[in-house]
């Protein structure tokens, strides 16, 4: 019975929820069993035992609640970290973020720099057509006689050299280019805006205009009104036309091409040494030939580095209303086929412009 009392009020047995509450109910068994004296003496017992359960019990509860505060503590403290860590998190994002606005810096610096490739590229697409390569074979040649002018109009630079016949010892300075001015309208249409001056580029590309230069119907070169393309103007041509030419230039004549196809021809080049050699020539004249084709009346682009052809300013006489002067040069003449001066072209066709310098 002792054995058991000692059991039951051990303090190894004061231990926390159900367990001790077990523990209360084997002792007040154990207090049944006794005699009266004893179980008074056990009920004090078991009553103290009672309430040092119920102190161990608080101290256990609050001895857990320090452990759940210090697990709150240590939770709200990894939380705390676990929010620093969101925060670091947060900022690494702020990092990521000003990673994104640096990449957005690159991303406009590359913009830029992408805007200004694709500006490069651009123009490497195209590269404004060097002239000079095709003025003359032979290089003192073209170091000697070429000059070069500027047309306000448009900033475009030609060169230009003095014919000088070797028959009458006449000079003319003259545009070794085509001339290249005015605004391109489609081939299908006319060119009937007299407000500015209107060209046609080659199959409509731009590119051509710079390489072979503009295609001009007669008024149009004349700078005349749109209407003398289908009626007679004469009255209206002046001896020094200058038409869509620069200020102190004028429209190449046939009196002009007379003293440039007498160049100083060494070795029988002939037409041959009028042409480029861009244009199956040798350019011994300096004159430069080049063959910037035809747009025909009915919209089509024809002959492009195939043949050049050009109108003088002056009406034909075997209709002075739809016709002119003209000229033209193929890439295989070896003869005077094209250049017989009673030739006559259509006003409505577009062909090249050459300009002389009034002097």
């Amino acid at each position: 019975m002792r054995k058991m009392q000692f059991a039951a009020c051990h303090p190894e047995r004061r231990t926390v929820g159900s367990k001790s509450i077990y523990d209360t109910w084997q002792l007040v068994a154990l207090v049944e069993l006794g005699s009266k004296e004893q179980n008074l003496l056990w009920i004090f017992a078991c009553a103290l035992t009672i309430a040092l359960v119920a102190c161990g019990d608080d101290s256990g509860t609050s001895a857990n609640n320090d452990k759940d505060t210090e697990l709150a503590e240590v939770s709200s403290s990894s939380k705390a970290v676990s929010s620093s860590s969101v925060k670091v998190s947060s900022s690494s994002v702020i990092l990521s973020s000003s990673e994104g606005f640096s990449q957005s810096k690159s991303s406009s610096s590359v913009a830029p720099a992408s805007s200004s490739s694709k500006k490069e590229s651009s123009s490497s697409e195209y590269v404004p057509y060097d002239h000079f390569k095709c003025l003359a074979d032979n290089w003192n040649l073209r170091d000697t006689i070429y000059k070069q002018f500027t047309d306000p109009r448009n900033g475009r630079s030609y060169y230009y050299y003095t014919a000088v016949s070797s028959k009458t010892g006449r000079k003319v300075t003259v545009m070794a280019e085509n001339l290249n001015i005015g605004e391109m309208v489609l081939g299908e249409n006319e060119q009937n805006d007299d407000t500015k001056i209107e060209r046609y580029c080659y199959n409509n590309d731009t590119t051509n205009c710079d390489k072979y230069g503009g295609l001009y119907q007669w008024a149009e070169m004349m700078q005349l009104p749109s209407r003398c393309n289908t009626e007679s103007c004469y009255k209206k041509i002046e001896s020094e036309h200058q038409g869509i030419c620069p200020e102190g230039w004028r429209l190449f004549t046939w009196d002009d091409f007379e003293i440039i196809r007498d160049y100083n021809d060494k070795y029988g080049d002939g037409i041959v040494g009028l042409r480029s050699q861009c244009f199956q020539g040798n350019n011994a004249s300096g004159f430069s030939l080049i063959g910037g084709g035809v747009r025909f009346e009915n919209g089509a682009f024809k002959n492009l580095t195939d043949a050049v052809f050009w109108t003088y300013p002056q009406e034909q006489e075997y209709d002075v209303t739809l016709f002119a002067y003209s000229a033209f040069v193929s890439v295989n003449s070896d003869d005077n086929t094209g250049i017989q001066k009673n030739r006559r072209g259509e006003k409505l066709n577009g062909y090249s412009v050459r300009c002389v310098k009034i002097e």
